[in-house]
C-alpha cells in the first residue's frame, strides 16, 4: 500500500472516535478513544507494514484485545522523532491536559521508537514506560561508541526531550528490555539506570527483540501486566519461558554454546529441543555430536 493510501485509510478509521493528524512531513498521529487506559505507541510506517498483516498500528492490536484507547505516533523511517513539529504537538497535548483525562497511561516503543517512548513520556508524569532496545541518545559526545547510526550524529539530541534517561524521572515506572550480549544495546541500557527503571534482560534473544516478543505472543501480556501494575522480574521471567518453543532463540543459544566450546551443553540442548519439537538442525547437530563422541571413545 502506498503511504498516501495508508494515511487515508487510517484517517478514515480514526474519524469516528478520534483523529488522524499529519505532524510535519515525516510524522503522523492516529488517536482512537476507547477507555480510561491510554497506550501511546511510537512506531514507523515501515514497521507497521512489516509487523501487521492489516497494516494497523501495534497500538490498535492492543486496543482490540484489551479495549484501551490508542495514540500512535508514527514516523516515516527512523527519525527518533527529533523534529520541532513533534515537540510542538506534544506541547499542545500538555497544554490541553490531554493525558490528564486517563487513569492509566502507557508509553511503548522499540529501538529508535523506544528512545522516543522514554523521551516523550515526560509529557505525562506518572506514566508507565516499556522501551525495547532503546537508545539513550545519539549525541556523539555521550555515545560515540555506537557506530550504527553515524548518519544521525548531526541531529541535535541536546534540545528539549533530548536525553531519554533523564526524561524518565517523572515516570511512575519504566522497563528497559534488552539482550546483554548485544554490546551496544547493553551500553545504552546501562545509561538508563534510575531508581524507577527496571532493566529486563533476555540473553541470546538477538537484535530484533520486538519481533521475537510478537512471535512468542508475549508483548501484549507484558503491556497488560504493566497496565495492571504487575510487571516485575519474576513475572517477566515466567513470560519468557515461551522462548523454549522459539527456534530463533534456540539457534542463538546453540551458537553461543558452540562459540564457548561446550559440546556437552550443546548436546543436552539439542536432545531437549528434539524431544519437544520438530527441529532438523538440532537433530543433525545431535547426531554429529554422538558420532564425534563415538570417534573419541574409539581413539
Amino acid at each position: 500500500m502506498k503511504k498516501a493510501d495508508w494515511r487515508a485509510a487510517v484517517a478514515q478509521l480514526c474519524d469516528e472516535d478520534g483523529y488522524f493528524e499529519s505532524i510535519g512531513k515525516r510524522h503522523f498521529a492516529a488517536f482512537v478513544e476507547r477507555s480510561d487506559t491510554l497506550l501511546v505507541t511510537f512506531e514507523t510506517l515501515q514497521g507497521i507494514a512489516a509487523l501487521s498483516s492489516l497494516a494497523h498500528p501495534m497500538g490498535w492490536e492492543m486496543m482490540q484485545t484489551y479495549g484501551w484507547s490508542s495514540l500512535c505516533l508514527a514516523s516515516d523511517g527512523d527519525t527518533w522523532f527529533r523534529d520541532g513539529k513533534v515537540y510542538a504537538y506534544i506541547d499542545r497535548m500538555i497544554d490541553e491536559g490531554f493525558f490528564d483525562e486517563y487513569e492509566t497511561v502507557l508509553f511503548y516503543g522499540a529501538g529508535p521508537c523506544g528512545y522516543a517512548a522514554a523521551a516523550f513520556s515526560v509529557a505525562c508524569p506518572g506514566a508507565r514506560v516499556l522501551a525495547v532496545q532503546p537508545q539513550a541518545t545519539l549525541d556523539p559526545r555521550v555515545t560515540e561508541w555506537d557506530d550504527r547510526f553515524t548518519h544521525m550524529r548531526r541531529t541535535d539530541f541536546t534540545q528539549r526531550f533530548g536525553y531519554a534517561p533523564d526524561m524518565l524521572d517523572a515516570a511512575e515506572r519504566a522497563f528497559v528490555v534488552y539482550d546483554p550480549h548485544q554490546t551496544t544495546d547493553a551500553m545504552h541500557a546501562a545509561l538508563f539506570t534510575r531508581p524507577n527503571v527496571e532493566k529486563l534482560r533476555i540473553p541470546h534473544m538477538g537484535g530484533a527483540i520486538q519481533t521475537d516478543l510478537l512471535e512468542i505472543e508475549q508483548l501484549g501480556p507484558m503491556l497488560k501486566a504493566m497496565a495492571d501494575d504487575g510487571l516485575d522480574t519474576l513475572g517477566f521471567a515466567r513470560m519468557m519461558r515461551a522462548r523454549r518453543m522459539h527456534p530463533p532463540y534456540l539457534r542463538n543459544l546453540m551458537a553461543a554454546l558452540d562459540a564457548r566450546d561446550r559440546p556437552h551443553l550443546v548436546e543436552a540442548l539439542a536432545r531437549n529441543v528434539t524431544t519437544r519439537m520438530h527441529a532438523p538442525k538440532f537433530a543433525r547437530r545431535l547426531e554429529q555430536l554422538k558420532k564425534e563422541r563415538g570417534t573419541d571413545a574409539k581413539a
